[in-house]
């Protein structure tokens, strides 16, 4: 690997029945959060990251045993990492959020393939992959994990196909895969360009206005934290294999969004609608039918 393993204090308040769990992309949006909502629920965890800088200034690095590696790299110590760990949450993908970009197949795709097989060759009997409803293409409307995959982006065919590879391995080396659908997160460290952090940083600078689309589109969004508590629960239910959705279940216009976030703030920034055109990469309305998640977790509709 190249770098060795960084440990921190020991976890011996950790109840028998908690899980290790190595998780990839640990210093990313995802993964930063899941670490969290992981320790909170007494599971030990492993995480790596390419960063060990951005690893140090998260509040969580004393609590992990933090690895510095490229789980790409082909140097990888995939024995010693994977070294008596029960559940892979694997939510490296390098790249985003470039949709477009032929990586995605042309690198990631095969990369990603030869480390959960590696993994799951060393022993891990458990992969949760983060997938992405980008996996549903243009196709409109409610999305349940029964509608066919469409992709028409070089990231959802490449995180789809990903899963077909992954499924087609499970005949012949038996693994529990879960397949997790991101829908739209937001929160503490995501994406700067993203809307709402677009829509903080200007009322922060004390902007006249904030430039938009016109906001008619449904999206699904998400509170980062509660999609990784999500995400940690998931990984608990063991008898669970199969897609699901991680989203609310419920439709909201962009602009309501917006507008929700602005008397969240206490702002009269003024919104120029249309400013911006519809991106041609995502239908005008789609949301996740969430029955599975909440059927798992038991939560409730819109939570």
């Amino acid at each position: 690997m190249g770098r060795p393993f960084c440990r921190g204090r020991a976890r011996v308040d950790d109840p028998v029945s908690g899980l290790k769990v190595l998780v990839t992309g640990a210093t990313g949006f995802v993964g930063r959060h899941l670490v969290s909502a992981l320790l909170a629920r007494g599971h030990s965890v492993r995480a790596v990251a390419r960063d060990p800088e951005a690893a140090r200034k998260l509040p969580w690095i004393d609590d992990v045993e933090f690895v510095a590696a490229d789980v790409h790299a082909a140097d990888l110590d995939i024995a010693r990492l994977t070294r008596g760990v029960d559940v892979l949450a694997h939510l490296a993908w390098p790249g985003l959020p470039n949709y477009q970009a032929l990586f995605h197949f042309e690198h990631n795709l095969f990369a990603d393939y030869r480390f959960i097989k590696q993994a799951v060759e060393a022993g891990v009997p458990q992969v949760l992959v983060t997938g992405t409803c980008f996996e549903y293409g243009l196709q409109s409307g409610p999305l349940s994990e029964a509608t066919p995959a469409q992709p028409s982006n070089p990231y959802g065919l490449a995180k789809n196909t990903l899963r077909l590879f992954l499924e087609t391995l499970r005949q012949q080396l038996p693994f529990n895969l879960q397949w997790v659908r991101l829908f739209y997160l937001h929160g503490e460290g995501q994406n700067p360009n993203s809307l709402l952090a677009s829509l903080d940083r200007a009322i922060e600078a004390g902007d006249s206005h904030f430039n938009m689309s016109a906001g008619e589109q449904l999206r699904d969004y998400l509170a980062i934290e509660v999609a990784a508590d999500y995400l940690a629960r998931l990984l608990e239910q063991q008898d669970f294999s199969g897609v699901v959705n991680c989203a609310s279940g419920r439709p909201i216009a962009v602009r309501t969004l917006v507008e929700q976030r602005l008397r969240e703030r206490g702002s009269s920034i003024a919104l120029n609608l249309g400013h911006y055109g519809y991106a041609s990469h995502e239908p005008m309305a789609f949301w996740a039918v969430a029955e599975r998640l909440q059927q798992l977790l038991g939560v409730e509709h819109g939570a």
